[in-house]
């Protein structure tokens, strides 16, 4: 199926819900827009200095993207016509952030501004792995329930695989 680029950009872009289920945007980039999203959640983890917050804000942060993804995402499903459409990665943002706070419980971090980039580029590269290939439960979630809410809980499933790879990795290199 063909994405009708401008069309998603004026509706989304017209409404701050679509913003927020856009990722800023982000989900609006003509290739791989999950990938693309996900960078993004990344470079904004990167230029906040997340790394270093406690994990109570990693948590904080984390809820308040799935609350607002939810209503963002289901705003979006029903204004674009499609459940869990392309430019839609505030999951992709709440999934990858959720990563990387567990990660940075486990992994060896400088502490420094920017974090260790192998830590980064291990957390990206295991949440995109687990959004893509989605193991149960996730490959199930979206479909069974559909609109925001479904949108949100199959990344978030997905997240918690990559978490759990990426601490296992950082437990193995401490």
């Amino acid at each position: 199926m063909s994405r009708d680029l401008r069309r998603e950009a004026r509706v989304l872009l017209a409404h701050p819900a679509g913003w927020i289920a856009s990722g800023l945007g982000s989900g609006l980039s003509p290739w791989a827009s999950g990938t693309t999203g996900s960078a993004a959640a990344v470079l904004l983890y990167v230029l906040l200095g997340a790394a270093g917050w406690p994990w109570w804000a990693h948590l904080a942060i984390v809820g308040l993207l799935f609350g607002a993804g939810v209503w963002a995402a289901d705003w979006a499903c029903r204004h674009l016509g499609v459940d869990d459409a392309s430019p839609i990665v505030i999951d992709e943002w709440a999934g990858q952030w959720l990563t990387l706070a567990v990660g940075a419980a486990t992994w060896p971090l400088d502490q420094g501004w920017l974090p260790d980039a192998g830590y980064l580029l291990a957390g990206f590269l295991l949440f995109r792995l687990a959004d893509i290939v989605k193991p149960w439960p996730a490959s199930a979630l979206d479909r069974q329930l559909g609109g925001g809410f479904g949108a949100m809980a199959d990344d978030m499933v997905a997240a918690l695989y990559s978490a759990a790879a990426l601490a296992g990795l950082g437990v193995l290199l401490s």
